[in-house]
């Protein structure tokens, strides 16, 4: 039940936020079915933490930390499901690729499915970095604020998942890689 108080209504909340969410979930699972569960798990979280909302951050920074806490507290009771190979996102329609050539769709389809598969090997702590820094494109602090740690640790994930990342593609473009990042 909503808050007596509140000036916007918790099916309000969930309506303007659920497509962000339930993204921020995929970036973060890496699959559909999955995703579709953390994003209710949190809006479960936040009708039951209404109350508690002291407004201080913003509607999506709140929802935001409810999912990043979930999935990381998911993350050590269990491991999730193996992550799907092919990108799920690319069943929904997409209105900038409506009247793009069908050979580039699928050479791109091809490249996002090996992206995800790569992001899939990531530790989940590099992929949560990795996710919010380039896929929420927040800053090196903000990622550590939400991840509560040091920018330090933020900027070694992110260097970790980068050069695996940078591994795992490297035939994307045809060029060798250095070598292998061992950790």
């Amino acid at each position: 039940m909503d808050s007596p108080h509140s000036p916007i209504s918790f099916r309000e909340i969930v309506e303007t936020h659920k497509r962000a969410v339930y993204y921020l979930a995929l970036d973060l699972t890496g699959n559909h079915h999955d995703a579709e569960d953390l994003s209710q798990d949190v809006f479960i979280k936040a009708h039951k933490g209404l109350s508690t909302y002291r407004g201080d951050a913003q509607m999506y920074t709140w929802l935001r930390r409810i999912a990043i806490n979930t999935f990381l507290n998911q993350k050590r009771k269990k491991s999730f499901s193996l992550m799907s190979l092919l990108d799920d996102r690319s069943n929904e329609p997409d209105p900038i690729v409506k009247d793009a050539d069908p050979a580039d769709l699928t050479s791109f389809s091809l490249t996002s499915a090996m992206v995800e598969k790569a992001l899939d090997n990531l530790a989940p702590r590099e992929r949560m970095a990795f996710v919010l820094k380039h896929r929420q494109e927040m800053t090196i602090a903000e990622v550590s604020h939400e991840m509560e740690v040091a920018d330090g640790t933020v900027k070694s994930l992110l260097f970790r998942a980068t050069k695996k990342l940078q591994l795992a593609l490297a035939h994307l473009n045809d060029r060798p890689v250095q070598k292998e990042v061992s950790l």
